[in-house]
């Protein structure tokens, strides 16, 4: 049976559910390595032994680029590039290794991107990149950043199976301090809607339904967020457990 801490009083509950936060753990150690991210670990983990210094990482919200951004950043020393600081660092110049997330937004200054990508190239300065799409629908206003980009040794970070999906129920619930009983994620897993988005709403709304009912994630507690997502779908059926109330 899945244990966690719990408040005592329903008062206090409501209470804890509106204050506490949780902190995702992104060390080295906590990222979960399977098929459909291996190759970008690994380009990670090969640092500084890299043959050209762009890297690209492309994949939905959630699939774990920002990780990899901070694992980077932790072998590298990398600076994390805001917005409006591309003129300026290609500007300066030098060959401390950068981060740019997020880098297929509309709000980046082109202009800047274009010259630090320049700068990255012609002096071997370590770059990473993380983008929700390929370059090729980037929303540039021309192709001279596309073309830059297209240079970047890319890699795309997909879940592919039903264990990397169980891996990161894993560690999300564990980011909230939270064990959970592994035959609950298999449940869960079997049923939901196959995406990293998913996972994420799932382990919230366990956790707010839990700390609502002052109780830890049961099993009864997993169907009934299937339903509410499930409802939320716009789907007719429910879910059901042969005695799904193991409280």
């Amino acid at each position: 049976m899945a244990t966690s801490a719990r408040p005592d009083s329903v008062s206090e509950t409501r209470q804890l559910t509106f204050e506490l936060g949780h902190t995702p753990a992104h060390g080295e150690a906590d990222f979960l390595v399977g098929e459909g991210n291996e190759l970008a670990y690994g380009r990670i983990m090969a640092f500084p032994h890299w043959g050209d210094p762009l890297t690209l990482l492309v994949g939905p919200a959630k699939s774990g680029k920002s990780h990899l951004a901070r694992i980077f950043a932790d072998r590298s020393g990398a600076v994390f590039a805001g917005i409006n600081d591309l003129e300026a660092l290609a500007r300066d110049g030098g060959q401390g290794a950068l981060v740019v997330e997020d880098v297929d937004r509309l709000d980046y200054d082109e202009a800047g991107l274009f010259h630090l990508l320049n700068q990255c190239m012609r002096d071997h300065r370590p770059l990473l990149l993380t983008a929700s799409e390929e370059v090729a629908n980037w929303p540039l206003a021309t192709d001279d950043v596309r073309s830059r980009a297209r240079r970047a040794t890319a890699f795309t970070l997909e879940l592919t199976d039903d264990i990397q999906l169980s891996h990161m129920f894993v560690k999300l619930f564990g980011d909230r301090q939270i064990t959970v009983d592994p035959k609950i994620i298999a449940y869960l897993v079997a049923r939901m809607e196959r995406s990293t988005e998913e996972v994420v709403l799932l382990v919230d709304l366990m956790d707010r339904l839990a700390l609502a009912k002052g109780t830890a994630i049961t099993r009864s507690i997993a169907a009934e967020a299937l339903d509410q997502r499930q409802t939320a779908h716009g789907a007719q059926h429910g879910h059901e457990w042969e005695n799904p109330d193991d409280e």
